[in-house]
């Protein structure tokens, strides 16, 4: 059975460490500000240009998806970046595998204890500022709320388990920021952090759904604002489940043969 005390006590340092950069966090929450009001000006034009709605989205509606959204930047790793990346390329990886502690699970459980401290100066000023400013309707009851937080967490996890596997490949690349600005590119666009992709052609939404970033931003959005309810909002909940095994499956995969690889390259 695995202990779980050493991974809570990392998740925890990594809301700690992250709370050491406030005024970053507050440079952030201007940025996320800046282009909230940027997308709310094109999306809300989008919405009056298609007679009031466009896909199931109003002006309340798509308002709850540009500020939610905007207030996750700080949360969902869109950038393909890890610090594991740079502890493989320069071999300190090697002393990581050497403590008792499992390198894939605690670097993800890290850097999810910072994601979540970002919420609370970057995430909920963010949404508080947008519906004061423009409105947002959201759901009444607390369901899609309940749902909505676990579902935000488990994209939060899909999100680092997937740049995990961006890291891990540095074990047969050494230099991955080529992967990381390839990733950074895909993750945003298919994420639905420019718009919905529900607003996506047939074709594009289908490719979109094929990959796991939807499960990181849009779909505990839709579940959040209560855009899909029901089995329907349980379903989505279980795609994120199933994206998450698989990251984490391919990831323990990946890095078993790079902890091959570096034994082999190390003697």
């Amino acid at each position: 059975m695995v202990a779980l005390h050493p991974y809570i006590r990392l998740l925890k340092a990594g809301f700690r460490q992250q709370s050491a950069y406030r005024l970053a966090a507050f440079g952030g929450l201007v940025a996320n500000l800046t282009f909230g009001f940027l997308k709310v000006a094109m999306l809300f034009a989008t919405v009056r240009a298609g007679g009031g709605t466009v896909q199931g989205y109003d002006i309340g509606s798509m308002s709850a998806y540009i500020w939610i959204s905007q207030g996750l930047l700080g949360s969902i790793n869109l950038s393909g970046r890890i610090d594991l990346a740079d502890r493989i390329r320069t071999g300190d990886v090697a002393v990581d595998f050497l403590r008792p502690l499992d390198v894939q699970v605690g670097t993800i459980v890290t850097e999810v204890g910072r994601a979540l401290f970002a919420l609370i100066p970057r995430g909920l000023p963010s949404v508080a500022i947008g519906a004061l400013t423009v409105g947002m309707t959201m759901p009444t009851t607390p369901g899609p709320y309940l749902l909505g937080a676990v579902s935000l967490v488990t994209g939060i996890t899909i999100s680092f388990a997937t740049v995990y596997l961006v890291a891990v490949a540095g074990f047969w690349l050494i230099e991955t920021r080529g992967i990381q600005i390839l990733y950074m590119v895909l993750s945003g666009f298919f994420a639905g952090l420019f718009v919905p992709i529900s607003l996506f052609p047939t074709w594009l939404l289908v490719v979109a759904e094929a990959t796991p970033f939807p499960s990181m931003m849009m779909y505990p959005i839709d579940i959040l604002t209560g855009r899909v309810t029901g089995w329907a909002s349980a379903g989505l909940f279980l795609v994120q489940l199933g994206w998450l095994a698989a990251m984490l499956l391919v990831g323990r995969l990946l890095t078993l043969a790079g902890r091959r690889k570096l034994e082999v390259q190390g003697g």
